[in-house]
């Protein structure tokens, strides 16, 4: 650790400075930077652009923290003690090797945004109790389903699901009443559930009044049941993907 970092943690500590940005720092573990998840009045905190691979359970003890970034590490796993954030309402772990989320990040109640664009995360990443939150951003992760309890995030205004290797969406999604912004480019989808039909216009008013028809409805239950076969995965972005987790 540098010495920089350690005069900006001090003179934080000494003037009660609510934000610190010790982006591209080249921090590997703030575990080490003595004093910095003491800071109790800390409102933000970026640590963005550094070689991090996880964060120290300490950090639960920012009760103040409603800003978090640590968009562009290393990190692989997120601790529990990020559900003690009762403040957090913004958090970007977005361009990460994450592939699962612990239980306690739901209890975060506060959590407006959250942001894990471009991580290895899969159908059983996602914690619920996302009570609060307004935009969740998924794209670049490696979904071919979705829970369906994501249909319980009622206050969701807007959907990132793009460039994943989605082949179904639930019919949950239809409960998303809020919902304003759906992105699904790049997936493996065929068919979108008719329970969507009401929420948002995603395309082509023509397409979107056929699928408020029985005739589409009908189209939709013959393929459910019939297990068609979703089109393959496109292996040359998947192994570009890959290269993330090295």
């Amino acid at each position: 650790m540098s010495k920089a970092v350690r005069k900006i943690v001090e003179e934080s500590r000494e003037k009660g400075y609510t934000e610190i940005d010790l982006g591209d720092k080249g921090l590997s573990n703030i575990a080490d930077i003595p004093g910095l998840t003491q800071l109790r009045n800390l409102v933000r905190l970026t640590l963005s652009h550094n070689r991090l691979t996880t964060l120290p359970e300490s950090i639960g003890g920012l009760e103040s923290l409603e800003y978090l970034n640590v968009f562009h590490n290393h990190i692989e796993e997120l601790p529990m003690a990020l559900g003690n954030l009762k403040k957090l309402r913004y958090f970007n772990a977005a361009v990460n090797r994450l592939s699962s989320l612990p239980r306690g990040l739901g209890t975060a109640s506060g959590l407006e945004i959250l942001d894990l664009t471009y991580n290895n995360l899969q159908k059983g990443s996602l914690p619920g109790n996302f009570s609060q939150l307004r935009a969740l951003y998924l794209g670049d992760n490696d979904f071919e389903t979705l829970p369906d309890d994501i249909g319980e995030f009622r206050n969701l205004q807007v959907l990132v699901l793009r460039d994943n290797e989605l082949i179904a969406l639930p019919k949950t999604l239809g409960n998303l009443t809020r919902l304003r912004e759906l992105h699904l480019q790049n997936n493996r989808l065929t068919v979108l559930p008719p329970e969507m039909e009401d929420q948002i216009v995603l395309g082509p008013s023509h397409v979107f009044e056929y699928i408020k028809t029985d005739a589409y409805k009908s189209v939709y239950e013959r393929h459910v049941e019939s297990a068609a076969v979703p089109p393959p995965k496109r292996e040359k972005e998947k192994n570009a993907k890959r290269s993330r987790r090295k």
